[in-house]
């Protein structure tokens, strides 16, 4: 369940953001984290950066940690590696992932991963769409032992896919597992997540929005009036909500590049999370 760090901040302040535990660790992450790819996949000049700059600034400031990136994502670990100050690197949670074949492939591109996100140790390293799987694990468990990364995982987007990471959490050892959910995509809630709290793996979520199309649903619509229950303000909180509501979740990344939108976002961590009939409200306002 999420931990109890919310209720009222200092005056005039946000709430402090909810949290969840890692499970085989007990370490705390809030329920909102920042994905990169798209926004983080742009060039070095100023007027590019600038944003993902005050973007980082809100993120850590509210007291968000984790962030997600890929060598998959063009530019985005080079990118976020130069944004990121030292202050932001005491406090942030870094998860990456490996996306080649091979063995010698796989420990050259985590190497780089690394130097691309200027640390020595990494927090989190997922199998990205768990192209040579087998391989990877290896490596990643022998660099866990070494202490070169903190956390191993598995990572897919498809729900066609959700299976096949079901069969892998059931046999292997693993810290995350990394999958889509959202209110019109729930096929996760059947096998998925409740495994994943069965076996201890922390979970991360992707396409919470559906690439936009789940606000492009509700776009030019009013909230419920209920939804003033969950102290929301926005489509995007509520769909956050919904999907930080189910207790096997452990963090969702949305992936922005405009301040005002992880604020948005980060306001999904704070105040009363749906019950059931709540959940099931939102969904069918959304569906």
């Amino acid at each position: 369940m999420a931990a109890a760090t919310f209720g009222t901040g200092a005056a005039g302040s946000p709430a402090p953001l909810l949290t969840r535990r890692i499970p085989s660790s007990g370490e705390l992450l809030p329920l909102i984290g920042l994905g990169t790819s798209g926004p983080f996949e742009v060039d070095a000049a100023p007027a590019s950066r600038a944003p993902l700059g005050e973007v980082l600034e809100a993120f850590f400031s509210a007291g968000a940690r984790l962030i997600d990136t890929s060598p998959m994502y063009s530019s985005a670990e080079t990118v976020l590696g130069e944004l990121l100050t030292p202050v932001m690197h005491e406090r942030a949670f870094l998860a990456t992932k490996v996306w080649t074949r091979g063995e010698r492939a796989g420990i050259e591109q985590m190497t780089q991963s690394a130097q691309r996100l200027k640390t020595p140790r990494l927090d989190l390293i997922q199998v990205h769409n768990l192209l040579d799987l087998d391989t990877h694990l290896r490596t990643l468990r022998a660099w866990k032992a070494q202490g070169r990364v903190r956390y191993i995982g598995i990572t897919h987007y498809t729900v066609a896919a959700q299976a096949e990471l079901a069969r892998i959490l059931a046999r292997e050892s693993l810290d995350f597992v990394q999958f889509n959910y959202s209110p019109l995509t729930r096929a996760a809630e059947q096998r998925l997540l409740p495994l994943a709290a069965e076996r201890g793996v922390a979970t991360l979520i992707n396409r919470p929005f559906e690439d936009g199309a789940l606000l492009r649903r509700v776009q030019g619509r009013a909230l419920p009036a209920w939804a003033t229950e969950l102290e929301v303000t926005s489509w995007g909180q509520l769909a956050l909500k919904f999907i930080a509501s189910h207790p096997a979740v452990t963090c969702i990344i949305p992936a922005t590049g405009k301040r005002a939108h992880l604020e948005d976002n980060l306001a999904a961590a704070r105040g009363p999370l749906p019950d059931a009939r709540q959940r099931e409200a939102i969904a069918a306002a959304f569906g």
